[in-house]
């Protein structure tokens, strides 16, 4: 005969595990139909945190949709936003001429057809882009738009760099002590090094690309995307 369990007496502890997700988006290119996909298959709890990696505006038709939907799922998860290299040139357009042409020559009149004038993007969602953040670490991962100069301490990586470096990160080792997962660099799939994983699979770019998402979860790695 079994013996009777009391939890009066603390014979049987009783607790509910939390499951906590860190997920990483990149390169969403105002393709708002995929964001939402993406986002319904990974179905977000309250205990995730999500980090979007930049590059929300520019090429695709929504734009302003995309940046209203990233608001809006404060209510479901923890979401952090990093400034992408789209943000940063729309936000140095009219003080840089370099910048002006890197945003209207890139996509640029996609996200001012979406708002309905190039100044209208900083009245409806200014205090948005003005928080946007360069670098989130958590759990051991650094998630970050484009990447950093490798051999230079984290603090003193430039702007320029965290937004639009390429080749001189994605090709070799850095020496940072996390993960790094960044986008900005378009891949037919995700590309999975020792130190580093890439997610943006060009969404918005190429018609037919799907948006890709990665979601850690018990330190383990898995990819989800909207064609899913």
């Amino acid at each position: 005969m079994l013996p009777s369990v009391s939890f009066e007496n603390n014979l049987f502890l009783y607790y509910r595990v939390v499951m906590e997700r860190l997920i990483g988006i990149s390169d969403i290119h105002g393709e708002y139909e995929k964001l939402c996909a993406v986002i319904d298959n990974i179905a977000p709890q309250k205990e995730d945190t999500i980090v979007f990696m930049g590059d929300y505006i520019d090429r695709g038709p929504k734009s302003r949709e995309v940046v209203d939907k990233l608001i809006e799922l404060e209510d479901e998860c923890n979401c952090v936003y990093l400034i992408g290299s789209h943000e940063y040139a729309m936000l140095h357009a009219k003080s840089d001429d370099y910048y002006n042409y890197l945003f209207w020559n890139y996509g640029g009149d996609a996200t001012v057809k979406s708002y309905g004038s190039f100044d209208n993007i900083m009245k409806i969602h200014g205090d948005f882009f003005n928080n946007l953040k360069f670098y989130h670490i958590q759990n051991g991962y650094m998630f970050i738009h484009a990447g950093v100069r490798i051999g230079v301490p984290l603090e003193q990586q430039s702007e320029e760099n965290m937004v639009y470096i390429r080749t001189e990160f994605y090709k070799k080792k850095h020496n940072l002590p996390y993960k790094i997962i960044f986008g900005h660099t378009e891949f037919n799939e995700p590309q999975i090094q020792d130190d580093k994983i890439c997610i943006d699979t060009g969404c918005g770019k190429f018609k037919d690309a799907p948006l890709t998402a990665v979601v850690i979860e018990n330190g383990v790695e898995h990819f989800v995307n909207s064609g899913m």
